[in-house]
Parts: C-alpha cells; sequence; structure tokens
C-alpha cells in the first residue's frame, strides 16, 4: 500500500503554495512543484518582457537634438530620466575643432610617444569566437610608439584598405590621457563642460582622446559614467540601448584574453600573423554582452527583438551625452586627412538612491530568465 506523504499542510510547510492538497506519491508532489516552478517561470519571463515593452512604449526611440547647450537644470532632468540627447555644433567654435588638423597634430605632438591598442581586425576589447565554438573577450596589444608614425599609418590604412594585410592601430588608452601623454593638446578643449560641472556638482574623472580610422569598431558594452563626446574630425556612428536592454544583450561570463605579438623584433612593423591571443594570467572572467544589434540573429534571447535600438552619427562640432548604464556600440567614418578623432568626458555616476541597485537587479533578472 502507498502512504500518503502528509494528511495535511501546515502554514509553515515547505510547500507553501500546495495548500492542503493531498498527494498520493512523492511523484504527484514533484509533479506539482514542477508546474508551481513553471509557473513562476513563466511570470518572471513575462514581467522582463513587460519591462522592455514598456519602457519602449513610454520612451520614444528617438534621441533629442537640440541646438544650443542646456542649463544645468536642463541637463539634470536628462541625467535624472538617464536618456540621451545630442547638441547639433555645441563645439563647433573649440580650438580643437577648428585646428586639430595632421599638420597640427604633428606639429604639436611631433614624435612623442603615446600609447596605441594594436588589433587583427580592430577588435579591441571585443567578443571574439574561438575555433571550438567558445567565446573570449579579447583587449589589445597596447605599444608606446611616436605619435607620428602612429597618425601616419592610420591615414596610410585608411587610404589603402582594400590592400592592407596590417593590424589596426588606435589610440584610445581611456585612462584621461589627454590630461596626461596628451596633455599638450589639453589647452584647445574645455578643462570640463560647464553645465555637467553645476548639474553633477563635480569635475570630470576622466577626459579622453581618441584617434583612428575607419577598420576599428568598439565592441557593445556599458561604462558606469556620465559620458559627454565630442567629435573633432571625421564622424562617430553609435548605437545605444537603455539599460533596460539588459535580457536583450545575452550577458555571459566568459574568459579574458590579450594579443601578444610573436615576432621577437620590438621595433619590427608588425604583420596580422604576428598577432595571437592567449588567456590572461592569472584568470580573467568578464562579464560582456554577447549579442550585437548589427547581427541580431547571432547568439540573441527571447528578448533581443523586443528592443529597438536607437542610431546617431556624430559630425565634426556635435556632442553627445550618453547616460550612465546606457550599452553603445560604436564605429567611426574618416574625414579627408584619414583619421577619426574625438574627445570625451567622464563624469562619475550616482550610486546613492536606487539607480545602480536597480541595474544590478536588471542584470541579476536577466542571468536567470536567460539561463
Amino acid at each position: 500500500m502507498t502512504l500518503p506523504i502528509s494528511q495535511t499542510t501546515s502554514l509553515d510547510s515547505t510547500l507553501p503554495f500546495q495548500d492542503t492538497n493531498y498527494y498520493k506519491t512523492r511523484e504527484d508532489m514533484e509533479q506539482s512543484t514542477a508546474r508551481h516552478q513553471g509557473d513562476c517561470a513563466d511570470k518572471l519571463t513575462a514581467a522582463v518582457r513587460d519591462l522592455i515593452t514598456t519602457y519602449d512604449e513610454l520612451n520614444a526611440a528617438l534621441i533629442d537634438e537640440l541646438y544650443e547647450e542646456p542649463s544645468a537644470l536642463e541637463f539634470m532632468q536628462y541625467v535624472a530620466s538617464n536618456r540621451p540627447f545630442v547638441v547639433r555644433k555645441a563645439a563647433e567654435d573649440w580650438a580643437a575643432v577648428q585646428k586639430w588638423d595632421s599638420h597640427y597634430l604633428l606639429k604639436v605632438l611631433g614624435d612623442s610617444l603615446v600609447n596605441v591598442a594594436i588589433t587583427p581586425f580592430g577588435n579591441a576589447d571585443a567578443v571574439l569566437k574561438e575555433d571550438d565554438g567558445s567565446l573570449s573577450y579579447v583587449k589589445p596589444l597596447e605599444r608606446l610608439e611616436p605619435f607620428d608614425k602612429v597618425v601616419r599609418y592610420i591615414a596610410e590604412q585608411e587610404s589603402n584598405q582594400s590592400e592592407t594585410s596590417s593590424p589596426i592601430k588606435y589610440a584610445q588608452t581611456q585612462n584621461d590621457n589627454l590630461r596626461n601623454e596628451y596633455s599638450s593638446l589639453f589647452e584647445d578643449v574645455p578643462s570640463d563642460i560647464p553645465f555637467a560641472r553645476i548639474a553633477l556638482r563635480k569635475k570630470p574623472e576622466a577626459v579622453n582622446f581618441w584617434l583612428g580610422n575607419s577598420l576599428s569598431t568598439t565592441s557593445l558594452h556599458k561604462d558606469n559614467y556620465e559620458n559627454l563626446y565630442v567629435q573633432v574630425r571625421g564622424q562617430k556612428h553609435f548605437v545605444i540601448m537603455p539599460p533596460v536592454a539588459a535580457a536583450a544583450v545575452n550577458e555571459q561570463n566568459i574568459p579574458g584574453t590579450t594579443y601578444i605579438s610573436t615576432n621577437e623584433d620590438e621595433k619590427a612593423e608588425l604583420k596580422i600573423d604576428d598577432l595571437e591571443h592567449v588567456l590572461d594570467e592569472p584568470e580573467l572572467i568578464v562579464p560582456v554582452p554577447t549579442w550585437d544589434p548589427d547581427f541580431p540573429d547571432i547568439r540573441p534571447t527571447t528578448y533581443s527583438k523586443l528592443v529597438t535600438p536607437m542610431r546617431v552619427t556624430l559630425n565634426e562640432g556635435d556632442m553627445m551625452y550618453l547616460p550612465a548604464m546606457w550599452y553603445h556600440k560604436v564605429g567611426q567614418s574618416c574625414g579627408d586627412e584619414g583619421y577619426c578623432c574625438a574627445v570625451n568626458y567622464w563624469y562619475d555616476m550616482e550610486f546613492g538612491g536606487s539607480f545602480w541597485a536597480s541595474n544590478a537587479f536588471f542584470r541579476d533578472v536577466a542571468r536567470v530568465v536567460n539561463n
């Protein structure tokens, strides 16, 4: 005879959702538990879907375009709502926009040594699919090279793309380099953005200089900074998505790798075949988006099709506010001189209140529903 597991179920039961149900066998109980867990999973999936679609319904998939800088109060309203904007021609009178042609840059920087990121395909800080189908997060080889050689290399490669078999170089150290290794150029830009300094009550954590050609792409990622980005030469092409897209970007923990040179001559000009990537030591596991909105059928999640990526191009003299924790992918086009150049100001985001905690919650829930 099969005995019942229990005659009654109290409020202290380990199965509170079952109330006073009577189970003839353990199999009955396990099936009921599985049904309940399935119901919970379905409800969580629906809640995530509602989060994305409700945000999309309440917020236009367009970036506000302004034609004059906002006041500190107006800027703070954008920060509070965590929404981007572009100010067309906001920096057209900056000395940098007026002066930073190749002649000027070479005159000021000459053969001074600068840090250069080197990759075979312009894929610095990017997800790479290995031969066995696994993924790794690859970082560039970094070298100190004379600036004059770097800028000429970048421009010549841009003009001869069909013939190149050489690695891609990009000055993009993101370490406050405009106030350090490029400090001789710093006087050509404002030390900060006044409306941001007043609204956020702080100075920028970093001011960065970027110089490369159209072969470099910055893969999808997010930053915990309020970002003000100014285009100086060429164009930048942004694809951006709000933090609620966490479930769409298929974030995974993948091993970190770094490109190294196999050429023993440290002064030799590298070839693509000289670069290989190796696992970081000690081991580094990186949480990173693995879905690319430009290739939506590769590694999508159930929610990827629900997100509407926003796209904007910055022209010379344009300024964009990219809010903290927004996902963004960046491509670029060169001007007549064969390079693309920009400056950005990173202001620390506010970690108090609910914003940081809410984003951590979005990320954790996304991991649960996608796995």
